[in-house]
């Protein structure tokens, strides 16, 4: 269905498309078709055009994680964060990225403020490949039966 709802914006009028709704419905197509330049650059025109939803903080986030770079992404959740500081999502997404640059401490903060905003974040915190170095020094620090 993604290529006909992608075919279905490609007919929307030029004075149309430029709706955010348009353009956010556009955003979750590109997303999912791992189109990551383009969605990186929907969702920054968004967000530069006023959008306040943090739903488009991250998604621009995660494509420039896949177009670009790590840092790049994480720039933007910096920013994310002084506009929703209390979304858990934003806040575990700092903590995979700062655990994947090694950055542990900054990680378990933002993973612990996410969990403690959302705690369904800690099955995921359990899971989550980015946070496997975090896992394994947690596992590391605890006493062990002896």
């Amino acid at each position: 269905m993604l290529a006909a709802a992608a075919s279905e914006l490609a007919q929307i009028t030029a004075t149309d498309a430029s709706r955010v709704e348009v353009r956010s419905l556009l955003l979750t197509v590109l997303h999912e078709q791992q189109k990551w330049p383009e969605a990186q650059t929907v969702a920054a025109e968004l967000i530069h055009g006023g959008a306040k939803d943090a739903g488009i903080w991250i998604m621009w986030a995660y494509a420039t994680r896949r177009a670009d770079s790590l840092v790049g992404a994480e720039r933007i959740l910096h920013e994310a964060v002084k506009v929703h500081p209390d979304d858990p999502t934003i806040q575990f997404n700092l903590g995979c990225y700062a655990c994947q640059r090694g950055n542990l401490q900054v990680a378990r903060h933002h993973v612990g403020r996410a969990i403690a905003l959302a705690p369904h974040f800690a099955a995921l915190a359990a899971t989550d490949a980015d946070l496997v170095a975090l896992r394994v020094a947690d596992a590391a620090d605890r006493p062990t039966d002896s």
